[in-house]
């Protein structure tokens, strides 16, 4: 059972204006599918969802309450309308606690606003990574200190916490960089660099 729940109800209104009609009273339609079930019509009160999405994001499991049942879900897909940006529906997906997932988690880089070493520059090549668990170990997101960081020592998804629970299987790469650090370029340098190149083409 997830520590986060999210009441939605049971709709048999599929047609367009149907879906009008719900999301003028702030309900967001939605679908819950599972392999080998039946794809579940649902609706979602949208103040509802926003406060569970803030909490949950897109790696969390979900306790949905239907009808009196309770079905443990991640989030797959969230559609929204391509010029107001308000969310128009949302695909739930129900999980088997006792079967692995593969999911994406965001990564996060902990002291970013506090490296050490100055003035830097940090590049982030990866802002999420593959895992696969059971939806009981799945952790919100992959965190790694970036705060001692130097010049010459990258970091890579092997120095994440993930790749340090035994519980889960990170499926990218070890060695994949997901962050360096760089020195800026002093305006000086880039005018001498700038200085040669012309010189070079007369």
């Amino acid at each position: 059972m997830s520590n986060i729940a999210l009441k939605v109800e049971s709709r048999g209104d599929i047609g367009s204006n149907k879906v009008k009609k719900l999301r003028a009273d702030n309900i967001i339609p939605g679908v819950v599918y599972c392999r080998g079930e039946e794809t579940k019509v649902i609706g979602i009160n949208s103040s509802e969802f926003l406060k569970t999405y803030k909490q949950a994001g897109l790696s969390s499991i979900i306790d949905l309450k239907l009808e009196g049942e309770t079905l443990p879900v991640v989030i797959k897909e969230i559609q929204r309308h391509p010029f107001k940006g308000s969310i128009s529906h949302i695909d739930f997906q129900k999980v088997s606690m006792s079967e692995q997932i593969k999911m994406a988690i965001p990564i996060i880089l902990i002291n970013r606003d506090s490296i050490k070493l100055q003035p830097s520059i940090l590049m982030q090549q990866m802002d999420q990574v593959e895992i696969e668990c059971l939806p009981g170990d799945l952790p919100k997101s992959a965190d790694v200190n970036v705060e001692d960081m130097d010049f010459s020592a990258p970091i890579y998804v092997k120095d994440l916490d993930v790749a340090k629970m035994e519980k889960v299987t990170i499926l990218n790469g070890l060695d994949e960089i997901v962050c360096s650090l760089t020195s800026p370029v002093r305006s000086d340098e880039v005018e001498e660099e700038e200085a040669e190149e012309t010189e070079g083409s007369v």
